[in-house]
């Protein structure tokens, strides 16, 4: 049974504080650990070191941390504080870092010194450098602490002022920036919470970039429900043997996952890898119907619990562990929590009829308020404030809702958005390309690859893959971004009006 929702993130740490103070919290690989209660006097420390540091009220916080507990800490500190906090995904460098700190106008960066091989603290003192009131905090598994009486009243009681910016790559070769407070969070937690029936001891796992915008969500639906974090900093195979001799519940979180579970219980198929999961939650790729049949025969539980949403609008749809098998394998669930209201558009702009397809179009509570460039506000709304989410798909006749593609040309790797134009503008700066395309073909590990298509200035001197990744490491593009597959042709296909054909490409490739 899910409480009923606080008003904002803090008063939900104390209250679940005050519920459960000994039930376990999160748990990592090293063996850190901490209760509900130990969460929240561990964060109130943080927040009066980091108060000590000059972030209070309104303050816009930058910070880049792998998931570990003290990145779930941070998130409560900042909350306490009502700073403005930005969670950057430690796949981003400079060139996004330096564009979301100016736009946010950040007053502190936090980071580690070194994480899977790029130095942070190199890149956020050459920030500081540039910015001149952003100072650094550097951070690996313990935050500043001081003494929680100096610090003032809390503030933001109704969790309707704007806390959150998270930060996503769309058509444009700039990210945009999503404003969320509290409440807006807040309810796609109520959703999730619901939807996996959280119960208090369960185990969740926390397997993917913490500062996510699933992050926050995350941590918000475990204090509602008293589920516990397994937190994962890097996620490969190695993590199997965690996740199971701390009895994970719920193991997510995509098809990236899904497909490392599968393999490691193809090893050992006459002992269950997980004895105690109940559903694999997922989202933020696509996923081959299979899976779903394959997981729930292999492994146990209810199969794939699928989601849909996006960073403007977390968790807007989610399936049921009760639904049928139909639906879990080929759909993304209903609109949840039951407030959330999703449409299909089609291109003469009336609304679509069950099952016919067209634009999505989403309104609810836990819709983002807005840009942090308001010049882009107007195209993303409808003038009735459905959000347009440049999304393909369908509504059946029973509500659940089917993704079949998209109007923005975006590519969904790991579940994360890679805008194509980006690459294909930084591409176009190599000697040797004289015209690109950039692309996504299905991947049955990661939702998709990246692919581009590149026809070269001199056929004598074709761009190599090799090259083509040194040159975008070199332009401070993150690495995965960065395409894993490269084809040479002697030209990029395009209509009368100069648009690539990227459909034909596409067929093409896929077929290789």
């Amino acid at each position: 049974m899910i409480e009923p929702q606080r008003r904002n993130l803090w008063e939900l740490i104390t209250w679940r504080a005050s519920e459960t103070p000994e039930a376990l919290c999160c748990l990592d690989e090293s063996g850190r650990s901490l209760t509900f209660a130990q969460y929240r006097d561990t964060a109130l420390r943080a927040a009066a070191g980091l108060y000590d540091l000059g972030v209070e009220n309104g303050t816009p916080v930058t910070w880049v941390l792998p998931t570990r507990p003290v990145a779930l800490v941070l998130l409560g500190a900042l909350a306490r504080l009502s700073a403005v906090q930005n969670p950057v995904i430690p796949i981003y460098r400079k060139r996004e870092v330096d564009f979301i700190t100016r736009a946010t106008g950040a007053r502190l960066i936090i980071v580690p010194h070194e994480f899977r091989g790029f130095h942070y603290e190199v890149m956020a003192r050459e920030l500081a450098t540039e910015q001149e009131e952003l100072d650094v905090l550097l951070v690996e598994h313990e935050l500043p602490e001081g003494d929680p009486a100096s610090l003032p009243p809390t503030t933001n009681a109704d969790g309707e002022a704007i806390r959150w910016i998270f930060y996503t790559s769309g058509t444009s070769a700039d990210p945009k920036g999503a404003r969320h407070t509290d409440q807006s969070l807040m309810a796609a937690s109520v959703g999730y919470a619901t939807s996996l029936d959280l119960k208090l001891g369960e185990r969740t796992a926390l397997v993917f970039p913490v500062t996510h915008i699933g992050g926050a969500v995350h941590l918000m639906a475990n204090m509602m429900s008293g589920a516990a974090h397994l937190v994962i900093e890097k996620f490969g195979p190695e993590v199997i043997q965690f996740l199971s001799s701390n009895r994970v519940h719920h193991a997510g979180s995509g098809t990236a996952f899904f497909n490392v579970y599968l393999e490691a219980q193809r090893r050992q198929p006459d002992k269950p890898i997980f004895s105690d999961v109940r559903t694999f939650p997922g989202g933020g790729a696509p996923k081959p119907p299979q899976l779903h049949y394959d997981l729930k025969k292999e492994l146990g539980g209810a199969g794939i619990i699928s989601s849909y949403g996006l960073t403007e609008c977390p968790l807007v749809t989610m399936s049921n562990a009760d639904d049928p098998d139909d639906k879990l394998a080929v759909t993304e669930g209903r609109p949840n929590p039951p407030e959330a209201e999703i449409r299909v558009a089609k291109t003469d702009g009336t609304l679509a009829s069950a099952g016919e397809e067209g634009e999505l179009q989403v309104r609810g509570p836990q819709l983002f308020k807005g840009y942090v460039d308001a010049t882009l506000n107007e195209a993303a709304f409808e003038k009735d404030g459905f959000f347009r989410t440049g999304d393909l798909g369908c509504i059946d006749a029973e509500g659940y809702v089917v993704i079949t593609g998209r109007l923005k040309d975006v590519i969904i790797r790991n579940g994360e958005n890679i805008s194509a134009k980006e690459i294909e503008d930084l591409l176009y700066q190599h000697p040797k390309v004289s015209d690109v395309a950039v692309v996504g073909l299905p991947d049955a590990r990661t939702g998709e690859r990246v692919c581009a298509v590149v026809a070269c200035a001199s056929p004598d001197t074709p761009l190599t893959l090799e090259e083509m990744a040194a040159y975008l490491r070199e332009q401070q593009m993150m690495l995965q971004k960065i395409p894993e597959r490269l084809e040479i042709v002697p030209e990029v296909p395009r209509n009368p009006s100069g648009k690539t054909l990227k459909n034909q490409l596409r067929e093409r490739f896929l077929a290789q």
